[in-house]
């Protein structure tokens, strides 16, 4: 009686126990579920930014590169190659790469541009210069770093929209060859002009960083590079009788008619709510996902860029 007694309390004892543990789990779900749905996804952020959060394209520092399927749309960097940017923007006004064509499509890797026959004259004030593959970190005083660990370099994180890299013991800081970036080809040789031209249109080769001088990025019209049909020679040339696909014209966008301009802006990468984008990138919170990354690989974080919204109609009085 005594023994049967007691297995009767325990088990009338452990029923409360196993209903206040699942209502603990349960608790705990809501509470879960509840801070995820609380965080804001990348769409609502946008959505809440305001005109300080954007800044306009420099026209100065933007080349529109015309193809027959539409424009594609680079930004310069001059604070991390400025020999480099000189020269492109010399060969542009020329009309240097007027006429030429794309001479290299390698699936996953780059679309490269320059003269196909090598016989095009360079205009004069434009040569080799020194390599550009990092500048002093005091140079680039708006690096804003991400917080998330990298393969290639100590500290990653954005400059001016750029993604870029950092080591703080070296004090140096260079770009990063993440999707979309411009760069320059070169010979053996690291010293380069500016005459051939490449964007990353496949999962970033970050092995070429700090071995190639990066002049810019594409903010608009990759699509334009990255659909272009890929060449069958090694390293995805075009072959002999494949035709390189022809440059239509490429020009300053301060010296097109501001009629004819994309008028673009970009995100600034040094606020609050460019972090909370970041954020909402490394642990996505929609409810799809259901595990969280906890991390975010800095070629993974996507600049937004968007028109420039027309500006306000004036009240009438």
């Amino acid at each position: 009686m005594c023994d049967t007694f007691r297995v009767q309390s325990t088990a009338k004892r452990s029923v409360p126990w196993i209903l206040s543990l699942a209502l603990a789990s349960s608790l705990v779900s809501t509470v879960v579920s509840a801070v995820a749905s609380a965080a804001p996804t990348t769409g609502e952020i946008l959505a809440a930014t305001t005109a300080a959060d954007w800044r306009p394209l420099n026209l100065d520092d933007t080349v529109y590169l015309e193809l027959a399927t539409g424009r594609v749309v680079i930004e310069l960097a001059p604070t991390f190659a400025p020999l480099h940017v000189a020269n492109i923007k010399t060969l542009v006004k020329s009309g240097y790469f007027n006429g030429l064509a794309v001479v290299r499509v390698q699936d996953n890797y780059v679309v490269q541009w320059a003269d196909p026959d090598g016989a095009r004259a360079v205009p004069a004030g434009v040569g080799l210069v020194a390599a550009e593959f990092d500048v002093s970190s005091a140079a680039v005083p708006d690096f804003t770093p991400i917080g998330d660990g990298d393969v290639y370099a100590p500290v990653v994180g954005f400059s001016n929209g750029f993604p870029a890299a950092r080591d703080p013991k070296r004090r140096r800081t260079w770009l990063a060859h993440c999707y979309g970036m411009v760069g320059v080809g070169r010979d053996e040789a690291p010293e380069s002009s500016g005459t051939e031209l490449y964007a990353v249109i496949g999962h970033a080769p970050r092995h070429l960083d700090r071995n190639v001088a990066l002049v810019g990025r594409v903010v608009s019209g990759i699509e334009h590079l990255s659909s272009l049909p890929r060449g069958s020679a090694a390293m995805g040339f075009y072959a002999k009788g494949e035709v390189p696909v022809p440059i239509r014209a490429m020009e300053l966008a301060s010296e097109v008619a501001p009629a004819e301009r994309t008028n673009l802006e970009i995100l600034r990468t040094d606020t609050p709510r460019f972090a909370a984008l970041v954020e909402s990138r490394r642990n996505r919170p929609e409810s799809w996902f259901v595990s969280k990354a906890g991390h975010i690989d800095l070629c993974n974080i996507p600049i937004p860029v968007r028109p420039v919204p027309p500006a306000p109609a004036a009240e009438s009085r």
